[in-house]
């Protein structure tokens, strides 16, 4: 299955006619965003759950965060309106490397505009005007998703009364940063890239299954490693790890459902990813995200460690932290799903029950 075949048909469609302007001054002549919905929007419009996914990910949240779909659970289409686009850049439906440029009837490939995670808020705030919602109860994504999250926070406060950002900083990290080009380097490698001007019937996959197979690493732990493979052998006469089996098969399978230039572009969008970038000090942009937040941390992640979210924590007036206990890194807020479920149901109960999270007036803004 092709990255072109991804949407689910219960994918819809938001048109944008007018131009769209990014952060860079740029713009795009129109824009499409991809989005699916479950449940329905009460008379006060103020029902609805946000849902942003990471780098890779789609709108079809119901498949790759199922067990937190429901009733009574964190995502339940019998009491909330819940809606998850693909971001913008992607290449599962919304405006991306991989759309056709209306103003020339090509695709954009290598020269699809440079984004930031602002520019992706931007988008879906459109798309979130245009569902007629007035209020979100809740912002909530993990990764990539919580960079869109903590920016819906400071982009448009009033809109947002709740957040939940999950393994993630409010700033990208040289670490972070130093990864994500080593995984570009592995795509530019590739003797089809040709400065991302490819044919699409000749992409750099062998670079792109490459960039991959590093993320993987990257989302995972040393632990949660040993303690899937070990050093077992793929089969008893194989010379083949285990381990080693398992990243070439996730290589191989990405290239079937990804796009080389959307990688570019989304891990660049990574790259630029700080709530400080032209607002003044760090710790007072984190000191005006007033609304209740869950903030979630993996101790196992060694993408976006603990501290980093102990940060966010600490200086947003009224959050809380959490822990998501696991060996699995990075992904176990996409494997330990039951927990992370958990967490979330519980932070729901407590802001319908006006439970304080923690003080959040203006003398802790100015302390």
């Amino acid at each position: 299955m092709s990255y072109k075949d991804y949407p689910s048909p219960q994918t819809k469609y938001y048109h944008h006619a007018s131009p769209f302007v990014l952060e860079s001054g740029e713009s795009l002549p129109s824009l499409t965003i991809a989005y699916r919905t479950w449940g329905t929007l009460n008379a006060a419009a103020d029902n609805a759950i946000l849902i942003c996914h990471g780098l890779t990910g789609s709108a079809d949240a119901d498949e790759w965060w199922a067990p937190l779909f429901g009733e009574n659970r964190a995502f339940d289409a019998t009491k909330d309106f819940i809606v998850a686009s693909n971001v913008l850049g992607g290449c599962y439906g919304t405006t991306g490397a991989t759309s056709i440029n209306p103003l020339t009837g090509t695709w954009y490939g290598a020269r699809f505009p440079r984004i930031t995670i602002r520019d992706m808020v931007s988008a879906q705030a459109l798309l979130v005007s245009a569902l007629g919602i007035k209020k979100l109860k809740l912002v909530i994504g993990g990764s990539m998703g919580g960079m869109q999250v903590l920016e819906w926070a400071v982009m448009f406060p009033e809109k947002v009364s709740a957040i939940c950002p999950i393994a993630v900083s409010g700033r990208h990290s040289a670490w972070c940063i130093a990864i994500s080009e080593a995984e570009r380097h592995a795509i530019y490698s590739d003797a089809n890239w040709n400065n991302g001007n490819y044919s699409p019937d000749a992409p750099p996959t062998a670079g792109l299954a490459t960039a991959r197979m590093m993320a993987m690493i990257s989302y995972r732990s040393k632990a949660s490693f040993d303690i899937k493979f070990s050093r077992a052998l793929q089969s008893p006469d194989a010379e083949l790890f285990a381990v080693e089996s398992y990243l070439r098969h996730q290589g191989k399978k990405f290239i079937d459902r990804f796009d080389a230039n959307t990688y570019i572009t989304l891990t660049k969008a990574m790259d630029t990813h700080d709530l400080a970038r032209g607002r003044g000090d760090y710790e007072h942009v984190l000191r005006s995200i007033r609304q209740p937040a869950l903030v979630v941390s993996i101790p196992s992640d060694i993408l976006y460690l603990p501290e980093e979210q102990m940060e966010l924590a600490h200086y947003m007036p009224c959050a809380e932290l959490a822990t998501l206990h696991s060996p699995h890194g990075h992904d176990a807020f996409l494997i330990d799903m039951e927990q992370l479920n958990d967490l979330v149901v519980a932070f729901l109960k407590k802001l319908e029950s006006g439970y304080p999270l923690r003080r959040c007036d203006d003398d802790d803004l100015a302390s």
